[in-house]
């Protein structure tokens, strides 16, 4: 079917996610930390590179919830519960400074000349979302969001992909779901979704091919694959 709807994931996707959350997570990790070797064992816990300030390709960070970070974090910070944790993760989570993967109004604004509805959906929380989205200038052009505390769930389940394609007014099978993560793409293609692969995240593309109907550098090669879809 003729894709209708872009359901974009936000970070490795719309924003370079080393760009946008590496250095921010040292300081993160600093906050949290009572003591430097607390602050290892939060970094190793979440595979962060602390030297090199970059996630490993298997960090919990990539696809994770921040009530998923908590946990992780919760044997080293036996004072903090988790609920608390995740109050915290999200407060700060907002205050990052997103990285754009390519100048994302004039990309959005030429989608949405096409006719296309789009929307984000994200495993962050949704308030932290939405003040990335207003931040960057974008949220206007974003006609859903969900985030992990939406009430859809989160992925890799497909609940908030069906979400977003029921508020805008499409069936699944004419949304596409573009993603850096395989929990992006296992959650569109549970949802019936076309899947888009990008590589602006840290999975690889032997990652995302699997369950990818294309993979592309990044979403400003979506554009030509629209073309031919005739979307």
């Amino acid at each position: 079917m003729t894709p209708r709807a872009i359901l974009f994931d936000k970070d490795g996707t719309l924003f370079d996610f080393q760009k946008s959350w590496g250095r921010w997570a040292d300081g993160l990790i600093n906050r949290m930390a009572p003591d430097p070797a607390t602050g290892e064992c939060l970094a190793n816990a979440i595979s962060y590179d602390r030297a090199a300030q970059r996630f490993r390709p298997d960090s919990l960070a990539i696809a994770g919830t921040a009530e998923d970070i908590a946990r992780a974090w919760l044997p080293f910070l036996p004072d903090q519960t988790v609920s608390g944790l995740v109050g915290q993760l999200d407060a700060l989570a907002a205050e990052v400074t997103m990285a754009e993967a390519l100048p994302l109004a004039p990309y959005l604004d030429s989608l949405l000349a096409r006719g296309l509805h789009l929307a984000v959906v994200t495993n962050e929380s949704e308030a932290a979302a939405r003040r990335q989205l207003e931040t960057s200038g974008i949220a206007g052009r974003i006609a859903f969001l969900a985030g992990y505390d939406s009430g859809y769930g989160a992925k890799p389940a497909p609940g908030p992909c069906l979400a977003a394609a029921k508020a805008l007014g499409v069936p699944p099978e004419a949304a596409v779901m573009v993603g850096d993560s395989r929990h992006d793409l296992t959650a569109g293609r549970a949802a019936g979704m076309a899947t888009i692969g990008v590589l602006t995240g840290l999975a690889t593309r032997a990652d995302l091919e699997p369950l990818a109907d294309a993979v592309f550098p990044d979403i400003g090669h979506l554009p030509d694959w629209l073309d031919a879809q005739g979307a």
